[in-house]
């Protein structure tokens, strides 16, 4: 593949930049997330490993894995890759930023209209998972046509765009927040939270565990910061096992609850 020409915005970017970093690429945290995310996205589409990754560079995959794990990519090396993606570097920044203002929530209409049909959801939540339309029909029991017509149901719902070859571009964060009593809500605690229960959880992969305290308002406003911390960790580890080819990954639920409790057999007891 020929690498795309350095356009003049890189090449100011890349003076600037020269002119302000001794070595790593500046960018916010916030920013670099993004870039990231958005690298593992796009090789993932197009079905490289890291082990690919690596010998396309020239290094060993541990390096590769570093690089993805710390962030640290000097400027050059951000370019190398985005140019064997097929990206100039404006283009991935751009796509970055799309994915930064993609829905965090959904009106109810969208919610309600998910949950009426049971293989519109499925196929929702793959695409939301970076499942091809090849996966779903090899996983689950659907026809080509049932996948399409759902894909194109998501696209007039404005949960993302169906391009051609049925390739999709979400418009929805992946781990997007459920409506307060919403339709997606209501579903899962109908359906999903009993099955999801219906465990001994005494697996080596699996966990259950509970905790009770008396807690200050001030001690649970932090508790909640860690919560929320949590679970951008597990939408982090989704992202870095996208590179790994899908029998490799497992569907894998955690459940995060907080709220002020006391078992009804001690309230019954209360003065």
């Amino acid at each position: 593949m020929v690498a795309p020409r350095e356009t003049l915005a890189e090449k100011g970017a890349r003076r600037t930049l020269k002119g302000i970093e001794k070595r790593y690429f500046p960018l916010a945290m916030t920013e670099l997330d993004q870039l990231l995310t958005t690298l593992k996205r796009q090789l993932k589409a197009r079905g490289m490993t890291y082990r690919d990754l690596a010998a396309a560079l020239d290094l060993s995959e541990a390096s590769v894995k570093r690089l993805f794990a710390s962030g640290s990519f000097t400027l050059e090396r951000l370019l190398q890759i985005s140019h064997l993606l097929g990206f100039t570097l404006a283009e991935l920044s751009q796509e970055a930023a799309l994915g930064a203002s993609r829905l965090h929530t959904l009106s109810e209409s969208q919610e309600r209209e998910l949950v009426s049909d049971a293989k519109l959801l499925l196929v929702a939540v793959c695409v939301l998972n970076q499942w091809t339309l090849a996966d779903m029909l090899s996983v689950y029991q659907l026809s080509e046509a049932e996948c399409i017509q759902r894909l194109a149901r998501l696209d007039r719902l404005g949960l993302l765009q169906l391009l051609p070859g049925n390739r999709v571009r979400l418009n929805v964060a992946r781990d997007f927040d459920w409506l307060p009593d919403g339709p997606i809500r209501r579903f899962f605690l109908r359906q999903g939270l009993g099955e999801f229960l219906n465990s001994e959880f005494a697996g080596s992969e699996q966990s259950l565990a509970f905790a009770h305290g008396m807690l200050t308002a001030a001690a649970l406003a932090k508790l909640q910061l860690e919560v929320r911390r949590l679970r951008q960790k597990f939408a982090e580890l989704h992202e870095e096992s996208l590179a790994a080819p899908l029998a490799k990954r497992h569907g894998t639920g955690l459940l995060l609850a907080l709220r002020e409790w006391e078992l009804g057999a001690f309230t019954a007891l209360r003065r």
